[in-house]
């Protein structure tokens, strides 16, 4: 009997509400380290779409050096996968581009000069390095809203160097950022600890908008195993969010 309940748990999959937004998600092709040709992109989109996501606004990385990205690349890829996905008929979602920036010496040139690609034109997808932060972080947050855009942090939860000074998260939200939850960190996909953060996150209520940050087949995968219902009903109000980034 047990194992029965167990098998009938709710997965977060089926509790995405009709104008739900992905707002963070690796869907161009042979353009970062996510999808790695046309048909992969179809084949994550439909099974998006299965759980009721059809709105997306796809963030390809900008890492210089590695990934050189830019508003001009990124709208031709957006531009063919929107043409390849007629070709297959799909006509019921809505894709978008923007980028997910990391912040390095070259995102300061990229920001003076404005060649950026943001969502719904004022919310720019923002990544930290894994080993530190930048020094001059407030500074850059400062300088991104003083050009007019409302920064978002894509995965708090994963900077473990926050992990032991909680306290500056509620730095960053005084800074003016908004918190994007990866929905994978509420498996063990990052590990443990991170989900830890991700509900403490949750309960103090600095997350403000979600994203899959799909790269790929396995990531879905672990995304249809969530069904722990105390983190279930943390994020699901919180779903609601990225509506208004359409």
């Amino acid at each position: 009997m047990l194992s029965f309940f167990k098998k009938n748990k709710k997965s977060i999959t089926t509790l995405f509400p009709n104008n739900y937004v992905d707002i963070h998600s690796h869907l161009l092709p042979n353009i970062d380290d996510g999808s790695k040709s046309f048909e992969e992109s179809v084949a994550l989109i439909k099974r998006l779409s299965g759980y009721g996501i059809k709105n997306f606004v796809t963030t390809p990385h900008v890492l210089d050096g590695v990934w050189n990205n830019t508003p001009q690349n990124i709208n031709q890829k957006l531009f063919e996968l929107t043409n390849y996905l007629k070709t297959q008929e799909i006509y019921d979602v809505k894709i978008r581009a923007a980028a997910e920036y990391l912040i390095d010496a070259n995102f300061e040139i990229l920001l003076n000069k404005k060649e950026l690609l943001a969502i719904k034109n004022k919310y720019l997808l923002i990544e930290l390095s894994y080993f530190n932060p930048p020094i001059n972080l407030k500074e850059i947050l400062f300088k991104i809203q003083i050009a007019g855009y409302q920064p978002i942090l894509a995965h708090p939860e994963r900077y473990t160097f926050y992990h032991s000074n909680y306290k500056e998260y509620f730095k960053l939200k005084e800074l003016g950022c908004l918190f994007q939850l990866n929905l994978l960190s509420l498996s063990q996909h990052y590990g443990s600890k991170i989900t830890k953060i991700a509900e403490q996150l949750l309960k103090d209520n600095l997350i403000d908008f979600t994203g899959t940050d799909t790269h790929n087949n396995h990531h879905l995968n672990v995304l249809e195993t969530i069904n722990d219902r105390k983190l279930l009903k943390l994020v699901t109000p919180i779903l609601e969010n990225n509506a208004q980034l359409i």
